[in-house]
């Protein structure tokens, strides 16, 4: 087998792959056999007719399996042979057959980027300490004890910032109810009934909650609200808008008393002592995983920072698109309707080319320094995660196992696994520095 490569502008290779006839002829002759061995063809028992009368009727079949067979296995073996580190396979074309049997083809690659790794033993890091505070505890008794609040009637006085308002309530633009003016908005914009309200000075919409102070139940107000001009339902953005609200309860949260018997409703045969002891665990446990992810961060930051190369621009079009979808998913959501969205798509097509960019230049990093430590994923590694995911699933493996198979996922599971093994070794080698620790918001993601 001969090979020639033709390397292009922006990581595109060309491989001219060319096959002897010898290659060629030896696979042509095992496949028409076995063609012989089951052909049915009029004049001859099975298995019985002469090779050149199989040829002859089924030359085509033949040839078809013949170059499925040879192109893949010889495309594979001359990215070996060249040791192009490939990243995609984006055509095969001009599959030719020579009077001598010979067989040539052409494949075009898109080709991991070259570059030198930075020194990435004993990158500095900052990490704080994951000693949990008494006042971090106290925090988290309070969250505790707001999640178990009681709500008690007040019918006798009007309402308070920091009530909860029980409100039923319509909304309208010159006259116009905004279900049809704004009619893919949020529900929670056009009315309500009994609509839980918590009165908060920038809760809800814009001074909404300042306008029902002092208002009695059951009476009736009428509410003005100015939509800022970025507001994100266009057909509101600017405009001004008239809610009549009424008042049907109020409600004051009534925290519990911080005690025994409070923690013994939340742990049964546990006194306070025994909750704090537990809270501290858990928020060690908090605090331990929020400082590998910083350490992670810190890590992908010094390793972008230290590296430049091009990203080829095929790739970087695949994966901003993906981000794309991945972020109008998650403001869909969040709620935010796609008239919305669409006002933002410059901005989100922006955004979603940062973050693709950021994903394969780490994974480019990680994918070379897991080459050069000879870290891999084996067998162990997939059933292990296949058992995770399982579990996190509540479905057998062997289902996790059929799924990610008939969705083509398992070779992404594999790239998750060795990217996580690269990280892992890094942050094992990492040298701590003293000094505050860099969240992951504050670092590369």
């Amino acid at each position: 087998m001969t090979v020639e490569v033709e390397n292009q502008p922006h990581c595109v290779a060309t491989l001219r792959i060319e096959l002897p006839p010898e290659q060629v002829s030896k696979e042509w002759d095992a496949i028409t056999n076995n063609f012989a061995q089951f052909a049915r063809i009029p004049g001859y028992r099975p298995g019985k007719a002469p090779k050149r009368v199989v040829e002859a009727k089924f030359r085509k079949d033949i040839q078809d399996e013949l170059t499925k067979k040879l192109v893949s296995q010889s495309y594979r073996e001359a990215v070996a042979e060249k040791q192009l580190r490939v990243v995609a396979l984006t055509n095969l074309e001009d599959v030719e057959f020579g009077q001598d049997r010979s067989m040539r083809f052409r494949a075009t690659v898109v080709t991991a980027p070259e570059f030198e790794l930075p020194e990435y033993r004993n990158i500095p890091v900052q990490a704080a300490s994951a000693k949990v505070t008494e006042e971090e505890i106290n925090a988290a008794l309070e969250r505790m004890r707001e999640q178990a609040a009681d709500f008690v009637d007040v019918p006798e006085r009007g309402l308070q910032m920091g009530d909860f308002a029980v409100i039923d309530f319509t909304g309208s633009i010159d006259g116009k109810a905004i279900s049809e003016v704004a009619p893919d908005a949020s529900k929670n914009l056009q009315n309500g009934k009994k609509f839980w309200l918590h009165l908060a000075p920038e809760n809800f919409l814009p001074q909404f909650c300042d306008q029902l102070i002092g208002q009695k139940r059951e009476e009736t107000r009428s509410v003005r609200v100015e939509f800022p001009a970025e507001f994100p339902v266009m057909e509101l953005a600017g405009k001004t808008a008239d809610y009549t609200v009424t008042l049907r309860e109020i409600k004051q949260r009534v925290l519990p008393a911080l005690d025994d018997a409070f923690a013994s409703k939340l742990m049964p045969d546990k006194n306070l002592a025994d909750l704090r002891h537990l809270l501290e665990h858990q928020l060690e446990h908090e605090k331990e995983h929020e400082i590998e992810r910083a350490k992670e961060a810190q890590i992908i930051k010094f390793l972008h920072e230290r590296t430049q190369f091009e990203i080829p621009p095929s790739l970087l079009t695949q994966e901003t698109r993906r981000a794309l979808a991945e972020l109008v998913q998650r403001n869909r959501e969040r709620g935010i309707p796609d008239d919305a969205l669409k006002t933002k798509e410059k901005e989100l097509i922006e955004v979603a080319g940062a973050l693709a960019a950021n994903r394969l230049k780490t994974n480019f990093i990680l994918h070379r320094i897991a080459e050069r430590e000879k870290i891999a994923v084996n067998r162990e590694d997939v059933d292990q995660r296949i058992r995770q995911e399982a579990a996190r699933y509540n479905v057998t493996p062997e289902k996790m196992r059929k799924e990610l198979e008939e969705h083509d996922r398992l070779n992404g599971l594999v790239e998750e696994i060795l990217l996580g093994k690269t990280l892992a070794f890094l942050q094992a080698n990492v040298s701590l520095q003293p000094g505050a620790k860099l969240t992951p918001a504050e670092a590369i993601s």
